[in-house]
């Protein structure tokens, strides 16, 4: 069996929601173990079977969906997509598996109160300051209010540093922002984000309180986590959520 982190939220018990950790796969360092990213220099081979490993000890009826992810704020329905250039999925089907990669960026598992709809939407800086969490929720058939989110595993409040171009951003779209920034180095106006606090600030706007998860830190918990800003050269996890 892999290791994962599973979701801890009040999901029907028909949903599932987790992220992969780093072990338990086939990958040579610097990948090692369970690297799931086919984009990041692993061996290929690999790749496919570390794939074939999650989804054998998940039992999954389905592969799931990989996405080929390009911080934007494309959103794709499993039913019926044509492309898979896209940083978030929905789905409204049983047993199909919305897959998210990360290593760092914020990945946020959406499922409705009633078990029947689910999504998953990696939410880089980038994409979580231009909609990508708005897109996805667009989605939902059901309300705002019946939707709840787990904020899967991401680099902490305390190791994501940015410049104050990124400040700018966000604050153009939400004053309320700049309270999810630090100021650690006036010189060169350098700050720490916290995106966890980010995504949250997004849901609440849209009407969504039902928020969990979002308690790692991918920088420093190196013996579980995949991380880009610690090792550039790594692998990805994987945050999956599926209902049957």
């Amino acid at each position: 069996m892999i290791k994962a982190m599973y979701a801890n939220w009040p999901a029907p018990n028909n949903v599932h929601a987790l992220t992969t950790l780093r072990q338990g796969g086939c990958s040579n360092a610097p990948y090692h173990s369970l690297n799931l990213g086919s984009h990041v220099g692993d061996d290929l081979n690999h790749v496919l079977e570390n794939r074939s490993i999650v989804t054998q000890s998940l039992g999954l009826s389905n592969e799931p969906i990989w996405l080929n992810q390009t911080h934007s704020t494309n959103v794709i329905d499993i039913a019926s997509y044509q492309s898979i250039d896209a940083d978030a999925s929905y789905s409204k089907q049983r047993n199909a598996v919305s897959a998210i990669l990360t290593a760092d960026c914020l990945p946020v598992l959406f499922c409705s109160q009633q078990g029947d709809e689910v999504a998953a939407a990696h939410a880089g800086w980038r994409g979580l300051c231009h909609g990508i969490l708005e897109n996805t929720v667009s989605y939902f058939t059901c309300r705002p209010a019946q939707i709840m989110a787990w904020l899967g595993p991401a680099i902490g409040p305390q190791k994501f540093e940015v410049g104050a171009e990124v400040k700018a951003q966000f604050e153009r779209h939400d004053l309320d922002a700049s309270n999810a920034f630090q100021l650690v180095n006036p010189h060169e106006q350098k700050y720490l984000a916290n995106l966890y606090l980010l995504a949250r600030q997004r849901l609440n706007k849209l009407g969504i309180y039902q928020i969990y998860g979002g308690e790692n830190c991918t920088y420093s918990e190196s013996e579980l986590f995949y991380s880009y800003r610690r090792e550039p050269q790594t692998g990805r996890m994987a945050s999956l959520i599926w209902f049957e």
